[in-house]
């Protein structure tokens, strides 16, 4: 049975299953793509619920494995070498969980490279985009007077939206017929977007039919239903 005790995070979150990856996380955007992407391949997991209404992500525990104070992390038991593996940033997990497994990423290195520069575009600019977006006109930001933060942010995201619906066109999903960890990381940021944030009006989301197509088609999938609630929202 592989040892964890060296992480000081499994003192907060203990390990039931140490023999499986651990992921210390909380059901977003961000969240979410690593607890699909462990659905979709099936690789056991241990999910540990990091609660934003306490603080957990800048507790001394959490930021041991990632000084960042950002959710996802995890720790593989059996990393490379059988060694334990901790690991940060969303689209670095992704990444490393396809390899992982063999899923989720083409294996021809054009196809492959396609992938990875739209899991890039995600990171770059639709997670940050929507984000602040988000932020501006659901949160805090509603209510500062000059709009003009908002409208930046509105415009942005209609034009990564745009980007989007264009290269969908003729394709089932973000590469051709794969389906692949760009569309794990682009979808939840598109849900949240138009779903939690509100924001579909706002941007004229029904301009966008490609992208709304493969946002029903993914939210369908077996994996990301269950994916999207893990670790469990507090009751």
């Amino acid at each position: 049975m592989p040892d964890l005790s060296a992480f000081p995070i499994t003192k907060k979150w203990p390990a039931r299953h140490p023999d499986r990856i651990q992921l210390y996380s909380l059901p977003t955007p961000n969240g979410v793509k690593v607890s699909i992407a462990l659905e979709e391949t099936g690789l056991p997991y241990e999910p540990h619920r990091v609660g934003f209404e306490s603080n957990d992500q800048t507790s001394p525990e959490f930021l041991s494995l990632n000084p960042n104070n950002k959710i996802p992390a995890i720790i593989d038991p059996q990393g490379p070498g059988g060694q334990p593996l901790p690991l940060f940033e969303s689209g670095a997990i992704l990444l490393y969980l396809a390899e992982k497994s063999g899923k989720l990423i083409p294996q021809e290195p054009a196809r492959r490279w396609e992938t990875i520069q739209w899991l890039m575009f995600q990171m770059g600019g639709v997670g940050p985009m929507f984000g602040q977006l988000g932020f501006f006109h659901k949160f805090a930001g509603k209510d500062y007077e000059d709009k003009r933060p908002r409208d930046r942010y509105v415009s942005e995201s209609k034009r990564l939206l745009a980007v989007l619906d264009q290269h969908l066109r003729g394709r089932q999903w973000m590469v051709g017929d794969d389906y692949t960890v760009a569309d794990i990381a682009i979808f939840p940021w598109v849900r949240n977007l138009v779903g939690f944030y509100g924001a579909g009006e706002l941007v004229e989301f029904e301009r966008f039919a490609e992208v709304r197509r493969v946002l029903d088609a993914f939210v369908a999938r077996p994996a990301v239903q269950r994916g999207l609630d893990i670790p469990p929202r507090q009751a």
